[in-house]
């Protein structure tokens, strides 16, 4: 987050990537290829590493950082459904979140309505099959992924919020300090003892 603040380009460069790179390995260390369901939440990490490479770049990448965060997304919703299916209403409110997140945007996006529309979609869907799964299984492992799915929710909602609606000093803070504790607790919910 310093990178950010002072503007650091080096700073940036080398520790936004080395941090989630670290929190891939949190994911290994815990046991993340003993199972499919670790190995697709690695897999989700590395997919989230390449979307923060692309939005670091100083050519502006942001379609291509958001089909990377896509597909880390479509791969925990799958990971997430792996484990458990039903449906609670209750746990529709990630969607109802995602409504009203697209309602808060959708005058200042432009062209970028069908794409954010799809993506906020997605990431609602995967907060939900997180929640879902903590429902039903109500493990350590369940709980973590489904705090992690709904900071995940928070911080793309506040980066959207930044870059469509209206910049704010506290975004960067708020996204990167949310972003990586979701990935912390994704990648600590592989650990088989507390599936």
């Amino acid at each position: 987050m310093r990178g950010k603040y002072s503007d650091s380009k080096i700073l940036i460069y080398v520790f936004k990537p080395l941090t989630t790179m670290l929190l891939l390995g949190v994911a290994v260390a815990a046991g993340a290829f003993a199972t499919t369901y670790g190995r697709l939440v690695a897999l989700s990490i590395v997919f989230s590493l390449a979307g923060d490479i692309f939005l670091m770049l100083p050519k502006d990448r942001f379609i291509n950082g958001l089909l990377s965060f896509l597909v880390a997304h479509v791969v925990l919703i799958v990971a997430f459904a792996l484990q458990a299916t039903g449906l609670s209403w209750w746990l529709l409110i990630p969607i109802a979140a995602g409504i009203g997140m697209y309602s808060a945007l959708a005058p200042h996006l432009g062209r970028m309505k069908i794409p954010v529309v799809v993506y906020i979609t997605v990431i609602a869907a995967m907060a939900w099959f997180a929640l879902e799964r903590w429902h039903l299984q109500g493990s350590t492992s369940a709980a973590l992924a489904a705090l992690g799915s709904v900071f995940f929710l928070y911080s793309d909602s506040t980066l959207a919020l930044n870059r469509f609606r209206a910049k704010f000093r506290l975004a960067d803070f708020l996204v990167l300090s949310t972003y990586y504790a979701s990935i912390w607790l994704i990648a600590l919910s592989v650990h088989r003892d507390w599936m």
